[in-house]
């Protein structure tokens, strides 16, 4: 069973692979790099400031950094344990996709998928009170993952338990930061905003 999972997901990782066209190469080299979406970062501080103020607004930040710090140590830490190769480092690939990019570690889960999830998850339910297009957010973490795969670096496999754990971890900090938000509206400090 878990070898025909294998198999599956590494048949949809080269058929998904094999439908970039070396026209987009570009776009895809440019979007998979972490400081590309610097301006979508600081977009979210500004929002998170402005719908929550900057006393309670500090205390989201401190959640939403929280939730990002843990969820790529656990994204590191299971990286090291599982030991899977990218598929841009297995020798009987190597001739049957496209890579653009050739990390040397490992694979199991993507850190792109985990982060982005967890970042792009807590926001949505952080600031959906207040605007309901922040689910357009949801454009970034699709975007950043498709382009692992179109530049050679992750299964759809490490994509998808990426997006399941850095979601989980949103939905937890997010609570605690409702949690904390709620006991601190006691204290005089911290109203109106």
């Amino acid at each position: 069973m878990v070898e025909t999972l294998k198999q599956w997901d590494r048949d949809l990782f080269i058929w998904l692979n094999s439908l970039g066209i070396e026209d987009y190469d570009g776009f895809w080299l440019f979007v998979t790099q972490i400081k590309s979406w610097i301006p979508l970062f600081i977009l979210f501080f500004i929002l998170i400031f402005a719908y929550y103020g900057p006393k309670k607004g500090s205390i989201v930040i401190i959640f939403l950094l929280s939730t990002f710090l843990l969820t790529l140590g656990v994204t590191d830490l299971t990286k090291e344990y599982v030991g899977r190769l990218r598929p841009n480092n297995v020798e009987a690939l190597g001739e049957l996709i496209r890579i653009l990019q050739k990390p040397t570690n490992f694979s199991f889960f993507s850190g792109h998928s985990s982060s982005s999830f967890s970042i792009t998850t807590f926001m949505v339910l952080i600031l959906r009170p207040f605007t309901k297009w922040i689910y357009l957010a949801y454009l970034w973490p699709f975007i950043f993952v498709l382009s692992r795969i179109y530049v050679g670096v992750h299964y759809p496999s490490d994509i998808l338990v990426g997006a399941m754990v850095g979601t989980g971890f949103a939905i937890l900090f997010y609570l605690l930061c409702v949690k904390t938000l709620t006991k601190i509206e006691k204290y005089p400090f911290f109203t109106p905003k």
